[in-house]
């Protein structure tokens, strides 16, 4: 295990809970719990790279924005997400050297605000599909139409929320510095909330109106940077064939190609489990030696095969 590279993706729940309000106190506590399966890996001898969920997050400033939009400019969703990550990276770098002092281990720790570049061409961009921001009614949502260039949708029960593009990523921007980090012994937080999505433009890159899904970005990271373990942390202890239904089936291992079977007959719901399942599928293919998915506070027994769900070749 000397020498090998874990990309750790923490799920959402690592940072708030669903029945908390978000409060500064509520996310340092959760981030508290997370950290300590995090550095039972480093002294098992890996390097750890982070990366981490941002959706109440940018949500919340997005509404923050909104709502003080006549007294302070708001900021595009890029520069919201950018600020997620100084804040989400803030609140788990400083845990982790924390519980790293209590462990009397002294290594770096360091957050690096991450750019995902994204194509321009990436048919997402001619269909939103990703909320963000408060629910709205009926009247409200017109309003913002009129007002703004927003993208409304009407959820099941007769709610509405802006939704955006949701690219894929097809590069780390930074990949190189956050290499030399990690080759260096750093422990690294980065690409949070799946990264600022960004575009080339000629020789520049701008940022867009987009959220990038975190697992998907967390696999591209992994590829980028050559490590050989991703880790991708939610609020179940393993994945299920038939979830929630009487035929429901628990998987400990899977091989790429039942993988594949599975993704292809239906059994992982969008914006919940398929996008991890394709994550593992995609850094598996592009030479990842295992992909795990496991429960935020199993991180180091899944590590070891005796939780989670494993994807082998």
């Amino acid at each position: 295990m000397k020498n090998k590279t874990i990309v750790l993706a923490l799920g959402g729940n690592a940072i708030l809970q669903a029945h908390e309000k978000g409060t500064y106190y509520e996310q340092i506590n959760n981030v508290k719990k997370a950290v300590v399966e995090i550095i039972k890996l480093i002294q098992d001898g890996y390097k750890v790279i982070i990366t981490h969920g941002n959706g109440p997050q940018v949500g919340n400033l997005y509404i923050q924005n909104s709502l003080a939009g006549e007294v302070v400019p708001p900021m595009p969703l890029d520069a919201c997400s950018a600020e997620s990550q100084g804040l989400i990276g803030y609140f788990i770098q400083q845990e982790i050297k924390n519980e790293l002092v209590r462990n009397n281990i002294d290594l770096p720790v360091i957050t690096l605000i991450t750019q995902v570049l994204v194509d321009t061409d990436d048919p997402a961009f001619m269909n939103p599909t990703k909320p963000i921001g408060p629910f709205h009614n009926r009247k409200e949502a017109e309003f913002l139409k009129k007002r703004t260039s927003f993208v409304m949708k009407e959820d099941s029960n007769k709610r509405w929320r802006r939704v955006v593009p949701s690219p894929r990523p097809i590069g780390i921007v930074e990949k190189e510095v956050i290499k030399k980090n990690v080759d260096e012994g750093y422990i690294v937080v980065t690409a949070g909330g799946g990264g600022i999505p960004v575009i080339n433009k000629g020789r520049e890159i701008i940022g867009v109106e987009a959220v990038i899904d975190k697992d998907l970005s967390a696999c591209r990271l992994a590829v980028d940077i050559n490590a050989n373990i991703l880790l991708i942390l939610t609020d179940i202890e393993r994945v299920a064939l038939n979830y929630n239904s009487p035929k429901q089936k628990w998987i400990d291992t899977m091989s790429l190609g039942e993988a594949k079977k599975y993704l292809a007959e239906g059994h992982f719901k969008e914006g919940s489990m398929k996008p991890k399942i394709e994550a593992g599928i995609s850094f598996l293919e592009n030479g990842g030696e295992k992909s795990i998915i496991a429960s935020l506070f199993s991180a180091n027994s899944s590590i070891k095969g005796k939780s989670g769900t494993t994807i082998k070749n």
